[in-house]
């Protein structure tokens, strides 16, 4: 065989065993099985941690605190641990600290009802607590909690200038808080399930002016609450972004973002939104108030005390007071009436 034949054979079979075990090194690493780190978890006590970003004045709930593993040597005194705390003993409290998501809750960052100061600190920077008189007619039959959101009706009746009567409804504020039901913060349970009571009062969450405004409806009508949807809150928002109502940097982090959008969602509304009136429900009621018609004052007349012959296409006087025309033939008198019965004749049609 010729040499140079054999040198290329050689380098070909080289070049074939090289192949071969480079792909064999790849389908066995492709085989193997990737190790993956164990993920870490506390073995310490559960402690009371938030569920989600609990603002100053935040009611507690059930679904915003719960218990979670935690590392021994990182449990403080202040924490809440769980078989040692009765978390349906915090439902109600109030937030006194902001709390972030997944922190602890401690004792010091919570206030209870009848402690001092739990009212003020139930409340919003800037916001005020005022108390309306409800029933259970006017009051949702009781299905009003704290930390519910409500619009507040007035209903009135409207006198015209003539005496209409004019029933209306309208909506004059939106999306107030529920801080407590006659002198309750919390939701009362009885085997897993909410009571529900008639309250007689109801506080809630306003602005200086809103207060005002409300202390003023009470004197013009009466009150009622209706109860809002969790996703009216929602909606409301998309709208007002949409609208640009509220405005969010573009450079703002999404912690600054969700405070804005947060704010925003808690934000009352004073303005009338709807209202109806009685001719919008009963063919029989009115829709409105007639304006008052206009009436001349009557004109200056002159008292005759005899029969007076008028000029020809001159305007015959009439007499004061109630009279009665007379008709002689093509003439035509206007007789006034006087006091004790006696007829004065006044005017005379022309001869």
């Amino acid at each position: 065989m010729d040499r140079k034949k054999l040198v290329l054979l050689l380098v070909a079979l080289v070049i074939a065993v090289g192949t071969a075990m480079v792909a064999r090194s790849m389908f066995a690493g492709a085989a193997a099985p990737q190790a993956q780190a164990a993920p870490v978890v506390p073995t310490g006590p559960k402690v009371l941690v938030a569920q989600r970003a609990l603002p100053a004045g935040t009611i507690i709930t059930a679904e915003s605190i719960g218990f979670q593993s935690w590392p021994a040597e990182m449990v403080a005194d202040a924490y809440f641990l769980e078989g040692e705390s009765d978390i349906s003993k915090l439902l109600g409290t109030v937030v006194r600290h902001p709390i972030t998501a997944g922190e602890p809750v401690t004792q010091g960052s919570l206030v209870s009802p009848g402690d001092r100061g739990f009212l003020a600190a139930a409340l919003s920077p800037g916001m005020r607590a005022i108390t309306v008189p409800v029933s259970a007619q006017t009051g949702v039959a009781g299905f009003v909690f704290p930390g519910d959101r409500v619009d507040i009706m007035l209903t009135q009746e409207v006198t015209g200038v003539e005496g209409q009567p004019l029933k209306a409804s309208e909506t004059i504020m939106r999306n107030l808080r529920v801080l407590a039901t006659d002198q309750s913060t919390s939701q009362e349970t009885e085997n897993g399930k909410t009571v529900v009571r008639e309250s007689r009062t109801v506080t809630l969450e306003v602005t200086p002016k809103m207060a005002e405004k409300i202390a003023v409806a009470e004197t013009i009508g009466q009150l009622s609450l209706s109860l809002r949807s969790l996703s009216d809150t929602h909606s409301d928002l998309e709208s007002a972004l949409a609208a640009g109502d509220i405005a969010i940097p573009d450079d703002a982090t999404p912690e600054q973002e969700e405070r804005l959008l947060r704010r925003a969602m808690a934000r009352p509304e004073d303005k009338v939104s709807s209202f109806s009136t009685g001719g919008d429900v009963s063919r029989f009621q009115r829709s409105s108030i007639p304006p008052q018609v206009a009436r001349d004052p009557a004109p200056q007349q002159m008292v005759a005390t005899g029969p007076v012959q008028t000029v020809a296409g001159a305007e015959p006087a009439k007499p004061a007071g109630p009279s009665v025309r007379v008709m002689r033939g093509k003439q035509t008198d206007a007789v006034g009436i006087g006091k004790n019965g006696a007829a004065i004749p006044s005017t005379a049609g022309t001869r």
